[in-house]
């Protein structure tokens, strides 16, 4: 077994991609959940988990588009498995796409990179000035809130939590309501009250969406409120996912949830930019570009930059061709 990789990094966060895993199915939606249980999980497992990878790895499998609207489709994955959304991995694919010239792009002004992902089509918008890019702006699906202010009993005491819909389902709370900042010396203790709220959350009704592959809550948004700067709302952020794994960057589809929460209770307005810092103190920057019936369409900017280009092999008696995970 041989696989290359392309890897990058979003604000901190991993990316790791990967072209020619075998997946099936009409969608990509339909090859996430084929995924799960296919070839496509032991090559996941192989390249994410250690000793070829670790416990906070995050990367992509490109896959066709779901028609010619797209120009790819990928499935997200991470230790656990693979998720619905991820605005961090978009970013760095666009970035990809036209690094690679896989996406045919303007030297000076923007490139629409349309990607097909488990959540619905999205799009990341590479703006460059003489071929360098300056930013990359994730356009996620509708995003929505849920339900607000679900009292939950935990091990840090009595909370309330909101759910929020980004591409995934997020709960969502201030980081001092149980006690924490988002302060890398607390990583340990956001990570245990993350992964309790997540799985006491996870069967909740608000929590079960139309599409079933999309239900259950997939990560905690802990928070720490900065003020606000000249623009909008100012907040750190950190982000545990799946069972436990902690976002380096401010979470791109989190960061979207956390959009369409701060516009319904209007303390991010139209026009407004919400900065949003993660707990390694790297930021995206968001905005509502469009309200809709349900919710609302955010945009996340930020940047990637390319790590490397990788290959890796399953040596000939090597015990550990799964992989393992610590935590």
């Amino acid at each position: 077994m041989r696989w290359s990789t392309e890897d990058w990094h979003t604000a901190g966060e991993p990316f790791r991609i990967v072209e020619g895993v075998p997946t099936h199915g009409a969608t990509v939606a339909e090859r996430r959940v084929e995924a799960i249980t296919g070839e496509a999980d032991a090559v996941r497992r192989f390249l994410c988990l250690e000793p070829r990878g670790h416990d906070d790895m995050y990367g992509g499998f490109i896959t066709p588009p779901d028609d010619d609207g797209a120009d790819f489709g990928v499935l997200f994955w991470h230790k656990d498995g693979f998720s619905t959304a991820c605005g961090h991995g978009t970013i760095a694919l666009g970035a990809w796409a036209v690094r690679t010239g896989r996406v045919a792009a303007v030297e000076d002004g923007e490139t629409a990179v349309t990607i097909d992902v488990p959540s619905g089509r999205v799009q990341a918008l590479v703006r460059r000035t003489a071929g360098r890019i300056d930013e990359i702006v994730f356009r996620n699906v509708e995003s929505r809130v849920l339900q607000r202010g679900i009292r939950l009993t935990t091990s840090r005491g009595e909370v309330d939590v909101d759910l929020v819909f980004g591409g995934a389902v997020y709960a969502t709370l201030p980081a001092a309501a149980v006690g924490l900042t988002v302060a890398p010396e607390r990583t340990t203790d956001l990570i245990a009250i993350g992964r309790e709220i997540k799985w006491a959350l996870d069967e909740h009704p608000a929590a079960q969406l139309d599409d079933d592959r999309l239900s259950g809550v997939y990560g905690t948004i802990l928070f720490d409120d900065l003020g606000r700067t000249d623009t909008g709302p100012w907040q750190r952020n950190v982000t545990v996912f799946a069972d436990g794994e902690v976002d380096r960057s401010p979470c791109g589809s989190g960061t979207a949830a956390r959009v369409a929460l701060l516009a319904a209770t209007g303390e991010l307005a139209d026009g407004e930019v919400l900065t949003h810092d993660s707990i390694v103190d790297t930021r995206f920057l968001a905005r509502v570009t469009a309200r809709t019936e349900a919710g609302v369409i955010p945009e996340v900017s930020g940047q990637a930059f390319r790590v490397g280009a990788l290959s890796f092999e399953l040596d000939e008696g090597d015990p550990l061709p799964d992989g393992f995970s610590l935590r």
